[in-house]
């Protein structure tokens, strides 16, 4: 039986989380050991030399930003004139029937 223990110490099999990370740029050559990871939320963009594990910007690139998911949805319309009810996509709406939603929202 195996158990996990969230915050333990880090069994030395696991991928890095920048491999996965929306703000990492990864450059591989054609052995093993050529690798660069570059983090683009630091400051000073140095190289990161170690797996990392644990990261609080860590951003998925494999599930869809705020932005992306805005941009591809469906907003519910009426019009009183016309007595119509429909689905509009949110990016074909003037920016002024548009109301996006901060980053913030869903911290």
């Amino acid at each position: 039986m195996r158990l996990k223990i969230h915050g333990g110490t880090v069994s030395d099999g696991e991928t890095s989380l920048c491999t996965t990370c929306r703000s990492a740029t990864i450059i591989r050559g054609a052995r093993l050991s050529n690798e660069i990871i570059s983090c683009g939320k630091r400051m000073v963009r140095d190289e990161i030399t170690f797996r990392v594990t644990s990261c609080t910007g860590y951003s998925d690139r494999r599930c869809a930003s705020l932005y992306d998911m805005e941009d591809i949805a469906w907003v519910l319309r009426s019009d009183a004139r016309t007595k119509k009810i429909g689905f509009v996509r949110a990016r074909d709406l003037k920016p002024a029937d548009r109301h996006l939603l901060d980053e913030d929202d869903y911290s």
